[in-house]
């Protein structure tokens, strides 16, 4: 899963300043994007647009996976 959100992210930002991180709360899987201050407009997208494009695409990952995840943006 952290292949697949890295290599969405890093597509759509044109740049490597970023992190992934993934914690584990019991089933449920939570993966936070830490991105620049200057990049975080264009990971949210114009009305949450591309962050809910790319939660879309990682779920249907996860049911795939047989997975219960959620995914988060935050500053560097």
């Amino acid at each position: 899963m952290k292949e697949l959100l890295s290599f969405i992210v890093k597509n759509i930002t044109a740049s490597d300043a970023f992190t992934i991180d993934e914690n584990v709360d019991g089933s449920k899987h939570i993966y936070i994007i830490r991105v620049k201050p200057e990049l975080f407009g264009i990971v949210i997208g114009k009305e949450g647009r591309t962050i809910k494009s790319i939660r879309n695409l990682a779920k249907v990952r996860a049911v795939v996976e047989n997975k219960s995840i959620s995914v988060e943006v935050d500053n560097l």
